[in-house]
């Protein structure tokens, strides 16, 4: 008996928690509909085989009881059961899986007039890259891959010269058209997933993905990694702004192309050291981790950095002047600021390059100053 009333007890308690607890999915910002709907299917069907399955053994438990005097018969098989049970076992995996399917085909078929966007996954940071005049993507090759050309786009190519590279992590796209997220990664497994487009996809190193959505909400949505990808993989957070399209393509014409950061990185003329380590912190990665406005991030910030004294792990301070921060660029690892992961990787830089990153967070002041928040993350509604 106290079996019987466990086994009714998780049946109702679980139906319960399932229809009055918040647990459901954020407000919908994409096209993408039919994603809840394969979801409620899953709960639908698999809800149903549960609540079976425990009231079955219910029955068992009371059908079958032990009574005094009374013996269990041998059976060596029932093939009437076995059909049954074949036939609704076979029917709820046909149900789970067909429609799902016919979605997944469409998921991957991109509309013709969508906006690629090409999205590179590394440890631990997004990176997205768009056609920029020319409207055409350039070709790309592993043997072109460099700290400061990530994408290895081929620098013969012309069309890859005007292409507009977003290297802070923040992705905005226009309201109502058509986007394809183009997926590659340079080291591990990642997985691009903005919860609120019900759109995500692994990044397997070595090949290119694709999904496609249409943003139906204007708003900051946070986009994250849904593959374990290491130590810093619950940091590797970004954001897609969705904006009005006369937004977008203001954004659009800011943005840095390919060609001129790679002049900046090899210190175009006219520059000043401190504008090459800006151009720097763009086309590495750096503005993905550390901001210059004081804001907090995965990293310090840069602003007021220079000059003052900051607390290691272990319990150590050091003084942020020009060896200590070309030590910590050249081996992050080697000492780990109080309060933060150790996560930032080896870049490789030239003795240049070094010299004018460091110059560049000189000029940012040695004392930070009060700076706004951040505006913060759309708030999830409850349903």
């Amino acid at each position: 008996m106290p079996m019987i009333i466990a086994l009714v007890a998780i049946v109702f308690g679980s139906v319960l928690f399932h229809l009055l607890s918040p647990w459901w999915a954020t407000p919908l910002a994409s096209n993408w509909q039919p994603m809840d709907n394969m979801l409620t299917i899953t709960i639908l069907i698999t809800g149903l085989f549960f609540v079976a399955i425990n009231f079955f053994l219910v029955y068992t438990l009371i059908r079958y009881r032990h009574r005094a005097g009374s013996r269990a018969a041998y059976a060596a098989d029932n093939p009437r059961l076995e059909r049954w049970l074949i036939g609704a076992t076979s029917a709820g995996i046909i149900a789970l899986l067909a429609p799902g399917l016919f979605v997944y085909a469409e998921y991957i078929q991109a509309p013709r007039d969508a906006l690629v966007v090409d999205v590179l996954g590394s440890q631990w940071q997004w990176r997205f890259r768009l056609a920029g005049a020319g409207g055409k993507l350039g070709a790309t090759d592993m043997r072109y891959v460099t700290p400061a050309n990530p994408y290895g786009i081929a620098p013969d190519d012309p069309a890859g010269q005007d292409n507009l590279i977003v290297s802070n992590g923040e992705l905005h796209l226009p309201l109502g058209k058509p986007v394809r997220m183009q997926l590659r990664s340079n080291d591990v497994l990642h997985d691009f997933f903005v919860p609120p487009f019900r759109a995500r996809m692994n990044i397997v190193p070595g090949m290119v993905s694709s999904f496609w959505f249409t943003p139906t909400k204007i708003g900051r949505f946070e986009a994250l990694c849904a593959q374990l990808c290491g130590i810093g993989h619950a940091n590797m957070r970004g954001y897609v702004v969705v904006e009005a399209p006369a937004d977008f393509e203001n954004w659009r014409r800011a943005q840095t192309s390919f060609g001129a950061s790679r002049q900046a990185s090899a210190g175009g003329a006219g520059q000043s050291l401190a504008a090459q380590g800006r151009a720097l912190y763009l086309s590495k990665g750096c503005v993905a981790c550390h901001s210059v406005d004081g804001s907090k991030g995965v990293g310090p910030s840069w602003l007021g950095l220079y000059g003052k004294s900051e607390t290691m792990a272990d319990g150590t301070s050091a003084l942020v002047d020009e060896a200590y921060l070309k030590n910590f660029i050249r081996d992050p690892s080697a000492r780990v600021v109080q309060g933060y992961a150790p996560i930032m990787p080896r870049i490789a830089l030239s003795d240049a390059e070094l010299n004018a990153l460091v110059a560049y967070i000189q000029s940012l002041g040695s004392v930070a100053p009060n700076v706004p928040k951040p505006p913060p993350l759309a708030k999830r509604e409850q349903p």
